[in-house]
């Protein structure tokens, strides 16, 4: 693996996508580390949230690599957007949670990347768009779905069908980001979010981000039953009588994952 670097911090780790003369474009190389990367930390509990970000200032990621992709076939296209897809939906389901730290342009599949984060943080100098139609494709990685479901269907159509980029205030005033970071304080920010969502009960956390999303396909009656479920997973675990001894005792608890 060489196309990230990767930070640990405690239970949170950052891996910056360094692939600055593409402007962090998604190759093939990229994806298929990627893909494993994000197998190993949904694979287990060690490793409680990762902050995505890129290399420098000016890309968070600039989407598929069209040089690359000049190159390939259509079979190839086909197999290069059904990884970007699993690796996605990987990344959407994982019980790990997912920060996308904005440094910069995340355009095509760099929006699409930050989409399937669970969570969003944005520098000043951050521009985001599903510029697709621009080049005579639509979004394939999932942006025609997963971006009407965050901010809308309104709001999703102006910007695919316009292909138009957008800044970091117009970004979080429509909700597709959750915060805004200070100039210099991106990871700052972003690590913040990623610790306080660490001190929580990983059963709990990973049973929430399940109900919001499987939920969001259901009617209310059947989302709230989907919801119960989940609690029920909660109930029966250690960790909640965990959190009520250690709210008793007057500690912080000390979380088995189970």
């Amino acid at each position: 693996m060489g196309t990230f670097r990767e930070e640990r911090r405690g239970p949170v780790e950052i891996w910056t996508l360094d692939a600055e003369d593409t402007r962090n474009a998604i190759s093939r190389a990229v994806l298929a580390e990627l893909e494993a990367r994000v197998a190993r930390v949904s694979g287990g509990q060690e490793v409680r949230a990762v902050i995505l970000t890129g290399a420098g200032k000016k890309a968070f990621c600039a989407g598929a690599d069209l040089k690359e992709r000049a190159s390939m076939s259509e079979a190839e296209v086909r197999a290069f957007l059904g990884g970007l897809r699993r690796t996605l939906w990987a990344i959407n389901t994982s019980g790990t949670i997912f920060i996308a730290a904005i440094n910069g342009s995340a355009l095509g599949g760099g929006t699409e990347l930050a989409l399937a984060c669970d969570l969003r943080v944005a520098a000043p100098a951050a521009e985001l768009g599903l510029t697709e139609v621009r080049l005579g494709i639509i979004p394939g990685g999932g942006g025609t779905q997963r971006l009407p479901r965050l901010i809308g269907p309104g709001r999703a159509k102006d910007l695919i069908l316009t292909g138009r980029r957008i800044n970091a205030a117009e970004a979080f005033a429509i909700g597709l980001v959750q915060r805004l970071a200070p100039e210099g304080r991106l990871l700052e920010v972003s690590l913040a979010m990623a610790e306080q969502i660490a001190e929580n009960a990983p059963v709990a956390v990973a049973a929430a981000k399940r109900a919001i999303d499987r939920g969001l396909a259901l009617d209310l009656e059947a989302a709230l039953a989907l919801e119960l479920e989940d609690y029920e997973t909660v109930l029966r675990s250690e960790d909640r009588l965990e959190g009520l001894r250690a709210f008793a005792e007057k500690r912080p608890p000390v979380w088995k994952g189970r």
